[in-house]
């Protein structure tokens, strides 16, 4: 078969392919249609563009015409067949006749010559093109000249287009990633951060399988938390010993790892999942907060491959964003444990007080009972048998008083236990307490102090149960976010702490007895936080006071006395 030997023609298909990175955006569409314009202007009897698989070094068709069906799942090892050794050699070259070439692979058994091109980027060779035809010396040093011409442009277009492709994939990674963030930031069950990881995992870099696995308290092996296939979760419990997983390299390196056959590297029972799923390579990422790492993110694939750089950047990347979702929920549970305490410690503080109040109460006529009784000089004589009656009622009355006696000592402050601290760090340290529970809330926090230190001398745990009640109390009343402002400072001889939220304010009705013990108006409330917030500040010759209350939200101050 004659080339045509039509300059204008391979003019016209040079333009066309240099502008089909302006037409399509994807490299496989471009690939049918250089060979489109190949196949016009060489007029072979079939071609084909083949090329090399990173993860397997080794030729793979990517478009063909005039070839058999069954052609699309060959693949050849570089410097096998003409098309092979055109990559090996990165050199382009022409076969006269098929027949007396030693290096040839039939694919049809009418063809007699056959030509190749490499295609290059930047030096290195990324696939081959080549032609076939079923009349020897078909192919002229003019047609070759051509296939090269057209050969180099399209290598450009096709690198210009996996650029591109790059570039839009890491802009999707990026986009998916903050996103990602801002979900599991803002997630607090454990086991739904463990799924959403795992799933995100798999779909960011589109492979087979993800698993996440958690560090143990013994650190001596991995419990599986998650793992998520094509086909959705994996119902799968597993314990990975570290003595026997490659895995445990990214546990002790605290840096990723990377295995390219997974099955001669595992010597555990997670082998059989590994087999059961037809999983080959893995890469696995340490989850790390701060410097300590609490488990690993592993991402797996069901046939050889090497994970590039932007692929281990992003997965990264994911298993630090997992890492502080993971600590995050650890923090909030511990903050909704120690809240629930504080609110058992109101509790029992109120019970104690109310005791007290009881007992001082029952004293007092008591102690009169007592006198009155003492004053009847009740004496008879030793056969009476109501002399026995009078010195049990004696009895009982002394073990009344004692029990009396007790109950006051157990519930009155120690003087012992107050010192001297400063308003500001006490008001700070508070803050930290609460301030998990307030970044969930989406609350805002406003502390604005004076310069000087406001010294005062109070017992610090007390002080400081004020204020947290104080600062709960305004996150109950704007669950859907809002801005809490504290202010500190001096008057007089009175140190002051005054709090304000952006709430729906207190409820007209109630804003007189709002410091009176088991008033509420939350169907979760007890009533008791104010009424043992005024309790403990005159306990320190101090008090509270409700400043303002709208609909736009409230403002409460306490002061305690300055010390001399």
């Amino acid at each position: 078969m004659e080339v045509q030997d039509n300059e204008q023609t391979a003019i016209d298909s040079l333009y066309r392919i240099s502008s089909l990175v302006s037409d399509t955006d994807e490299p496989r569409v471009a690939l049918e249609l250089i060979l489109d314009e190949i196949i016009k202007v060489l007029q072979p009897n079939s071609a084909s563009i083949s090329l090399i698989n990173p993860d397997t070094h080794q030729l793979e068709l990517e478009v063909s015409y005039g070839l058999p069906d069954d052609y699309d799942d060959v693949s050849l090892s570089l410097g096998q067949g003409i098309t092979g050794w055109a990559a090996l050699h990165a050199r382009s070259i022409i076969v006269p006749d098929v027949q007396k070439e030693p290096r040839y692979i039939s694919v049809r058994p009418n063809i007699r010559s056959e030509m190749a091109v490499p295609m290059e980027d930047h030096g290195t060779v990324i696939g081959v093109v080549n032609v076939d035809s079923e009349n020897v010396d078909a192919f002229s040093q003019q047609a070759h000249k051509i296939l090269t011409l057209l050969t180099n442009e399209a290598s450009r277009v096709i690198s210009r287009l996996w650029l591109i492709k790059q570039l839009r994939t890491k802009a999707n990674q990026l986009e998916s990633l903050v996103n990602l963030g801002q979900r599991l930031v803002g997630e607090l069950d454990s086991n739904e951060i463990f799924d959403g990881l795992a799933r995100d995992g798999r779909q960011l870099l589109d492979c087979q399988s993800c698993a996440l696995f958690i560090l143990g308290p013994e650190k001596k092996a991995l419990h599986l938390q998650a793992m998520v296939t094509r086909t959705g979760v994996l119902n799968v419990t597993h314990v990975l010993p570290l003595s026997t997983s490659s895995v445990s390299a990214a546990i002790h390196r605290k840096k990723q790892i990377e295995v390219a056959d997974l099955a001669f590297t595992e010597e555990n029972d997670f082998l059989k999942v590994i087999q059961q799923e037809g999983l080959v390579s893995m890469l696995s990422t340490p989850i790390m907060f701060g410097d300590e790492v609490i488990g690993v993110l592993n991402a797996y694939t069901n046939r050889p491959h090497r994970f590039n750089n932007d692929e281990k950047k992003v997965f990264s990347t994911l298993a630090g964003l997992g890492a502080i979702a993971i600590q995050n929920s650890r923090l909030y549970a511990r903050v909704f444990t120690s809240e629930e305490s504080l609110r058992r410690n109101e509790k029992l503080t109120t019970l104690g007080m109310l005791a007290a109040e009881i007992a001082h109460e029952i004293r007092n006529p008591l102690t009169v009972i007592k006198l009155l009784f003492q004053s009847l000089d009740l004496d008879f004589n030793e056969e009476d048998v109501r002399r026995t009656d009078v010195a049990v009622i004696g009895e009982k009355l002394n073990q009344l008083e004692d029990i009396v006696g007790r109950v006051l000592s157990f519930g009155r402050n120690r003087e012992g236990l107050h010192a001297r601290y400063d308003l500001n760090l006490l008001t700070k340290d508070t803050i930290h307490l609460v301030r998990l529970k307030l970044y969930q809330q989406k609350i805002d926090i406003e502390f604005e102090q004076v310069r000087e230190a406001l010294h005062v001398e109070v017992n610090k745990g007390q002080i400081q149960q004020v204020m947290l009640n104080l600062i709960l109390n305004a996150t109950q009343v704007m669950p859907d976010g809002g801005k809490i402002q504290i202010k500190t400072g001096h008057q007089d001889d009175r140190i002051e702490f005054t709090i304000s939220d952006d709430g729906p304010g207190i409820p007209e009705e109630v804003q007189e007895n709002i410091f009176e013990s088991f008033l509420t108006n939350r169907p979760d409330g007890t009533g008791l936080g104010l009424s043992i917030s005024k309790r403990i500040l005159r306990s320190h010759r101090g008090d509270i006071e409700l400043l303002q209350s709208t609909n736009s939200g409230s403002a409460f101050r306490f002061w305690l006395p300055a010390p001399k």
